[in-house]
């Protein structure tokens, strides 16, 4: 596998926020403007929040395939996942892939949404740099004016916390319906401390931890002041290829 595949590996993690085939080598799934919008309705009653979020993939078989754990933020609609590939487990993963990672300095990386500003940010803090690719407008607006029916399904506890358990379906303008069962925690705001949701065969379960609904600091929704930006998933490529060729791996942090 060259680099530039991984490069690509690197930036699909980061791409797909509902992460149900985040580490994929054909790069498949949605635009991350309309997969932020949908974590945008389900979060929208919540507002402001961190925690932590564990998601698992299960196949047909209910197997898990795919884990996956992350700091997530939210904050003024805008969303921050900040994840560590060497805490991703995924049984179709080449040997090595991780390993590469690491030593390209892309394992770590914090994706950023800005729907104000229609625009997607990954950041890679070890090498300096970061890559801003645009949302598309007519997808974000689909599904930011999508209509959400809330059904309820019964009561039920999790992880200690009294939950309306509940199946929401939202529908975009444009585009298919999505259909989500959430456990919303009564004494959390009515918090969705987990969901799942199907993708094909398989099921994507997202379990929220260390919940704390508290406005994170808005810093923490900018790239870093000084980081190179690439504009573009060419010149990201051709960018990190260039430091790859020019001298050493960049140093572990």
């Amino acid at each position: 596998m060259n680099r530039i595949v991984f490069f690509t590996l690197a930036l699909s993690l980061a791409g797909r926020a509902c992460l149900a085939q985040a580490l994929n080598l054909d790069g498949g799934g949605g635009a991350p403007g309309s997969d932020f919008a949908v974590l945008g309705k389900l979060f929208s009653k919540v507002g402001a929040f961190t925690a932590q979020a564990e998601v698992r993939v299960l196949d047909k078989d209910q197997k898990e395939t795919i884990s996956l754990v992350m700091d997530f933020a939210m904050l003024d609609k805008k969303i921050r996942l900040e994840v560590d590939a060497a805490k991703m487990k995924n049984k179709d993963l080449p040997v090595g892939t991780i390993d590469a990672l690491q030593q390209m300095g892309l394992d770590k990386f914090v994706t950023l949404s800005w729907p104000d500003r229609k625009s997607f940010y990954v950041i890679y803090p070890k090498t300096s740099c970061y890559l801003t690719l645009p949302i598309k407008a007519e997808e974000q607006e689909a599904t930011e004016q999508a209509a959400v029916k809330t059904e309820g399904l019964g009561r039920e506890t999790l992880e200690g916390h009294a939950c309306v358990k509940n199946k929401v379906t939202i529908t975009p303008t444009k585009g298919e319906p999505q259909t989500f069962t959430t456990w919303n925690a009564t004494d959390l705001k009515d918090f969705p401390v987990q969901t799942l949701t199907r993708q094909g065969a398989d099921t994507v379960i997202t379990r929220y931890t260390g919940i704390k609904l508290l406005p994170p600091d808005a810093k923490l929704f900018e790239p870093p002041a000084g980081f190179e930006e690439f504009k573009g998933l060419a010149a990201f490529q051709a960018g990190m290829l260039k430091k790859s060729l020019g001298g050493a791996a960049p140093a572990a942090k």
